[in-house]
């Protein structure tokens, strides 16, 4: 499996206060821990509102990851030409916008920021956001190169503008369902119905902050819910596509 969505907090680089809250360490060691046995063969890092513009701790976590994981990283909307060349070539393969807990670039930047790094690198952009808080942004979202949104949109409310956005080809990872208040068996069934190259499983650990932790159960949910013909697209091919890690993963299966 390709796990599209977790964060590795090395408390060797800067971490800052977010909301009141202080992340637990969670350095790389300890998610290749506690992801073994499950069949993960390539992921992808996000940074952390916690970790704001700083991506000394995404060199060092793809270093140890190895070759067949890839990051995505939060940045000033200024960021050089060359230093994101830079990250491009140790992994990174986007930029976050995080509108429900900030840390990142604004989200005024983001068409100009989503243009600017795939004319430079092919990045794409992720948020993270209720879906619900997007409606009025549909528009711009179609226009842009290539979106991905975290935790299935977090919101039932959300749902509509999200099955709008995946029908107009937005992915739209199959994570954190301990934060999220949609039903995930009601949002990845709508998802799949919208567009079934959308989904892309990721286990958001450490999961900090969510009311309960990823769970390998998490895992059986998205596979029983969703028909046995789109499990190696979901848990698989469709994010191995969009990160284009530099070292492809291998396909084990169930």
């Amino acid at each position: 499996m390709y796990d599209t969505h977790f964060h590795i907090i090395d408390m060797r680089y800067p971490v800052q206060e977010n909301q009141g809250f202080f992340p637990p360490s969670f350095p790389a060691p300890d998610y290749q821990a506690r992801t073994a046995g499950l069949g993960i063969t390539g992921g992808n890092v996000v940074s952390g509102s916690f970790q704001g513009f700083d991506t000394g701790f995404m060199h060092e976590a793809l270093r140890v990851l190895g070759p067949t994981f890839t990051g995505v990283v939060q940045m000033p909307p200024d960021t050089p030409e060359e230093e994101i060349l830079k990250l491009d070539a140790i992994g990174v393969r986007g930029v976050r916008f995080n509108m429900a807990r900030g840390g990142s670039a604004d989200v005024s930047d983001l068409d100009r920021v989503a243009h600017r790094v795939w004319d430079i690198a092919r990045w794409h952009v992720e948020l993270y956001a209720d879906a619900r808080d997007l409606a009025g942004m549909v528009r711009k979202l179609w226009t842009l190169p290539a979106v991905s949104i975290a935790h299935l949109g977090m919101s039932d409310e959300g749902l509509p503008t999200l099955l709008d956005l995946a029908e107009k080809g937005m992915k739209v990872k199959a994570t954190g369902f301990g934060r999220m208040t949609l039903d995930p068996v009601k949002g990845l069934r709508a998802l799949v119905e919208a567009n079934p190259d959308c989904l892309m499983f990721g286990t958001d650990l450490p999961s900090q902050r969510a009311r309960r932790p990823f769970q390998p159960s998490d895992i059986d949910v998205i596979r029983d819910t969703l028909d046995a013909s789109l499990h190696r697209r979901v848990f698989f091919e469709t994010a191995v596509a969009f990160y284009r890690p530099s070292v492809t993963p291998v396909w084990f299966g169930f």
